[in-house]
């Protein structure tokens, strides 16, 4: 006869726990690590200083430096760094302190200002001054407004319009800066020039007259053309004065990234659509079915936005039907100043409300495109800073501290494991075992988590966890308890280990629910180390319940099958004869007796 299906088999229920236990293990022997991170307090980390940008040396307002603050942490918290803290010191400073060592790569992304605007692109050139000083010759067409009628004098010999185009998806898309440089060879790809140090040959010299004078139609400003034609972007960090000022009608700006060893150079016009205008940002990995090699950053507007990126679209698109190789069919993506790509509108107008973002595949990685979303993600800073200092500096507890809280720890834990010894006798060895599996299994999360999303163990995590081992041996407790009542009232051990289940889960259940509650209020509503010592106490909340749940009671069950225990040994802890010799006990049976005979 086969057996009832609700029959517990505790065996299956432990194999499966430890192959947990091993997969997690296995994991984290695959992140390539296998100790805990430690948080700034125990380990020490990078501060940096930040002092805000304003004009005369003014103190800025509170209330820019308060929303400075916010973003920022924000930008912390969506990189996966735990325990750093970010804070307002003095009228125009904010200070950083980031666990770890090595973080110049989250200090810099705390730091960006993240001020992205789209502006068409009127002029392009390599990033060298441009030979002989020559002087612009303006055109007549309005400032202020992208023409998708002005051309260069002359289109360059052999010159190939970009691959770049707007997806299915409707979203523009770049290969790499596409721009329409010279291509000797035709082939359609852009290709550098021949000799870096050699001013390169540009789309907007007139070979007809042969004295070097360039022509940029649409572009009134003077000053943006002279300061086109002696920028330099292969000197200095590329960032053009006055590139970053959105009230400006035309700029002069660089490209942010090398390619082929080229650095371009661009004038563009009034800003058309703001970065406050994009709802949403985030990282894409290479698509081949749509031609992308390399990763992106996939923006959402908002509905003014939408229409203001279709109108910007609409009018690179007719300079594109115009002509080809008009530098005005492009529509640039401006990050702080700088050119990050400017792809070729030449299918028509794009009004579905998304754009992508996106560059050669050597420089456009996962990360780039990861934290360029970030950043974009939580908007710009209000205000713009510097870095005044950046330090490495040492734990601010030091190894004193920590060694004394887990001398604490240790204490704690012997003293629970004495009293289930001595009380509990046998079945404390039941709880010694679930504290272990539990120990294991928080370790093993710690170390994942601190990988995978940049955990950092501190001093109030420490805490957490120390205080948890009370919640975990209160869960042992609560079962063991049910069980010697059952055997108190004269019931077989078999049948009581599952009757003093039943009742205890749920006390269990109840008691980890409100404890586990109690976590995560704490930690919404706390900062710092409290939030720290609040997310300790609701991870070993829900251990606390896979443990009790997979092992506890698992290895009871299969414990109350033995001759040691299922006979009721003294030492056992579950003699039921001992346990009736209590007067208090004999006498409740007695009453429960006669209640029932009568």
């Amino acid at each position: 006869m086969a057996s009832p299906s609700n029959v517990p088999k505790p065996g299956r229920t432990l194999f499966a726990l430890f192959a947990v236990i091993a997969i997690l293990a296995g994991v984290a022997l695959l992140q390539g690590q296998t100790k805990p991170k430690l948080g700034l307090d125990l380990a020490g980390g990078t501060t940096v200083t930040l002092t805000a940008k304003t004009e005369k040396g003014k103190n800025p307002p509170s209330g820019l430096m308060d929303q400075a603050v916010k973003i920022m942490t924000q930008r912390v918290n969506g990189l996966g760094v735990s325990d750093a803290e970010v804070a307002k010191q003095g009228s125009n400073n904010i200070v950083v302190n980031v666990p770890g060592e090595g973080q110049s790569r989250v200090v810099g992304l705390i730091g960006t200002t993240a001020k992205l605007q789209f502006r068409q692109v009127f002029a392009y050139a390599d990033g060298k001054p441009t030979a002989g000083g020559a002087t612009p010759s303006p055109s007549a067409s309005p400032s202020g407004t992208a023409s998708p009628s002005g051309k260069p004098t002359t289109k360059p010999s052999g010159s190939a319009s970009p691959s770049a185009s707007a997806t299915p998806r409707k979203r523009a898309v770049s290969d790499a800066l596409a721009a329409p440089t010279p291509n000797p060879s035709g082939s359609g790809s852009p290709s550098p020039s021949a000799s870096p140090s050699a001013s390169p040959s540009s789309p907007l010299v007139s070979p007809s007259t042969g004295t070097g004078t360039q022509t940029y139609p649409g572009v009134t400003d003077k000053a943006v053309v002279q300061q086109f034609e002696s920028l330099d972007c292969y000197n200095g960090d590329r960032h053009a004065p006055g590139a970053n000022d959105p009230k400006r009608q035309f700029v002069a700006a660089c490209a942010q990234k090398v390619e082929n060893g080229q650095v371009g150079k661009y004038i563009l016009g009034p800003v058309r659509v703001l970065g406050e205008n994009v709802k949403s940002a985030t990282a894409m990995p290479p698509n081949s079915q749509q031609g992308q090699a390399s990763w992106s950053v996939s923006l959402k507007f908002d509905g003014k936005g939408a229409k203001q990126f279709g109108d910007v679209t609409t009018d690179a698109s007719k300079a594109y039907q115009s002509d080809s190789s008009s530098p005005q069919a492009q529509v640039a993506i401006v990050l702080d100043g700088q050119v990050v790509s400017a792809p070729q509108i030449n299918q028509g107008a794009i009004t579905g409300g998304s754009a992508s973002i996106d560059g050669p595949a050597d420089s456009f990685t996962q990360q780039y495109a990861t934290d360029l979303a970030n950043v974009l993600k939580y908007g710009a800073l209000p205000l713009e800073f510097k870095q005044s200092s950046i330090d490495e500096v040492s734990s601010t507890l030091g190894s004193d501290q920590l060694t004394g809280g887990l001398i604490a720890g240790a204490i704690g834990l012997g003293l629970v494991v004495v009293y289930c010894l001595l009380y509990y006798r046998g079945l404390g060895l039941v709880a010694v075992s679930s504290l272990i599996v539990a120990s294991i299994i928080t370790y093993e999360a710690v170390v994942i988590l601190g990988e995978g999303m940049g955990f950092r163990l501190s001093l109030p995590h420490i805490i957490g966890l120390i205080v948890s081992i009370g919640i975990t041996a209160d869960s042992f407790i609560v079962y063991f308890e049910r069980l010697r009542d059952e055997l108190r009232a004269g019931r077989r051990l078999r049948s009581s280990v599952e009757n003093a289940w039943k009742r205890a889960r749920r006390t269990i259940l109840v008691a980890d629910a409100v404890t586990f509650l109690a976590a995560v209020v704490l930690y919404f509503l706390a900062v710092g180390g409290v939030a720290g010592f609040a997310f300790a106490m609701g991870l070993t909340t829900l251990i606390d319940i896979v443990v009790v749940f997979f092992f506890t009671k698992p290895l009871v069950a299969l414990l109350s099958r033995t001759r040691f225990f299922g006979r009721g040994h003294p030492m056992s802890g579950l003699d039921a004869k001992r346990l009736r010799r209590n007067p208090q006990d004999a006498d409740g049976v007695a009453a429960r007796k006669t209640s029932q005979e009568a």
